[in-house]
């Protein structure tokens, strides 16, 4: 029998290698190229999650400042404009006459005659128109007849009163019938008296037949033609004959601001300006005033005289009022748009140095439609907010547009 040879279970010869596991074999077979290139690998991707995480970050911060400057309200600012320290100021007015009157009839009749119409410029006493009186003048006929009697009366009583005094001397009659004679004299006496008296009325009464101007004038109405019955207000409304207007002085009645009520004196200059002269001024003069407020208004009720020798001002007319108030100080004109309306009074928003709005309290003048005339509050440094927000505070932040060009009425124009 041959010797076996025994061997080891899982042994083929002395010395062989024992088997490796995969990992093992995985690190041997790596070299440091391959753990540079895992560093690599590593490293953007840290790199990527430390920029996700910045740029979120700036994302974050630049949100929160958009909504800071989205919350700070952005302005447009502007500067008060500057006026001269003599004021003119420019008030509507009507042009009335002078002297304006309508004429009515003192005596009842008929209108036998007029001679002037509407627009004849008449002197004063210049015959108008002519009434028949027929009642009156049979009244003063009977009232002339009865003077006559009387008069007659009075003789016959004045003879026999003077007899009986006569006769008194001799004791021919007695003490008695010479006073009687005497009153009775007197008594008629006093008859002629109220005769006079009823003539004299119905003279001056039938004298009313004729219509005279009573001052130098244009005749602006006639409201009367040939036959008309003429009421002089006996039991009836009064008819107005004519109407009369001294036009070669005219008178403008306007109401000037309490602001100005200091500064406004007799001797001031003026001049008026009409839609229908245009380019045109008519000089005048202010030549008294109310000296009193008017409460409802708070205004002071001046009177313009003006020059209308030739004509050409028509009563009744609608003038602007240019009146020079002479001021020791400027004021300041501003668009109605940067006014701000709140309990606390009128107000203007403003911007000072440090970007913040101030909220200042103002005194108005003048009103110009799209401007306003400021007379107290503000200075020529003031930068002023047109259209100031609703919900505006005193010291808020802003921001200032500087490319907003502010138009004539005060409000921005587009940001260029």
């Amino acid at each position: 029998m041959g010797v076996g040879v025994h061997t080891r279970p899982g042994t083929e010869e002395e010395g062989a290698a024992a088997p490796m596991g995969p990992s093992a074999a995985t690190s041997r077979r790596m070299g440091p190229v391959h753990w540079l290139l895992i560093l690599v690998i590593a490293a953007i991707a840290a790199t990527v999650v430390i920029f996700g995480i910045l740029s979120r970050s700036r994302a974050e911060n630049k949100l929160e400042k958009d909504t800071d400057a989205l919350a700070m309200p952005t302005v447009s600012v502007i500067h008060a404009e500057r006026t001269a320290p003599q004021q003119e100021i420019v008030i509507p007015g009507n042009v009335q006459a002078f002297s304006d009157a309508p004429i009515y009839a003192r005596t009842n009749g008929y209108l036998q005659h007029w001679y002037v119409d509407i627009g004849a410029h008449v002197k004063k006493g210049q015959l108008l128109a002519d009434i028949d009186t027929p009642e009156v003048d049979q009244q003063l006929q009977q009232a002339r007849a009865d003077l006559l009697t009387a008069e007659a009366n009075h003789r016959i009583a004045q003879i026999t009163a003077n007899r009986y005094q006569d006769l008194l001397n001799t004791d021919s009659v007695a003490k008695q019938d010479v006073d009687n004679a005497v009153a009775s004299m007197q008594a008629t006496q006093t008859q002629v008296q109220a005769a006079q008296d009823n003539v004299k009325r119905l003279e001056d009464l039938q004298s009313f037949e004729k219509i005279y101007a009573p001052f130098d004038g244009v005749i602006t109405a006639r409201n009367i033609d040939i036959g008309d019955l003429i009421n002089a207000g006996s039991g009836a409304p009064a008819q107005q004959l004519f109407h009369i207007s001294a036009t070669n002085i005219l008178r403008v009645y306007v109401s000037v601001p309490q602001i100005y009520s200091a500064a406004t004196r007799p001797g001031i200059k003026a001049y008026l300006t009409l839609p229908e002269f245009a380019g045109r001024k008519f000089p005048g003069t202010l030549v008294r005033t109310a000296n009193a407020i008017t409460p409802a208004s708070r205004t002071l009720l001046v009177e313009v005289d003006v020059n209308n020798s030739d004509g050409t001002l028509l009563p009744g007319a609608y003038a602007e009022v240019h009146i020079a108030i002479p001021g020791k100080a400027s004021t300041y004109i501003v668009p109605i748009a940067t006014l701000i309306f709140r309990s606390q009074g009128i107000q203007l928003a403003t911007v000072d140095d440090r970007k913040h709005a101030k909220l200042i309290n103002i005194t108005l003048g003048r009103d110009f439609g799209t401007r306003v005339e400021v007379v107290a509050g503000i200075t020529d440094q003031d930068a002023i907010i047109v259209n100031p927000p609703d919900a505006l505070v005193n010291d808020e932040e802003v921001r200032v547009n500087t490319n907003a060009t502010p138009q004539p009425n005060g409000s921005p124009g587009a940001v260029k």
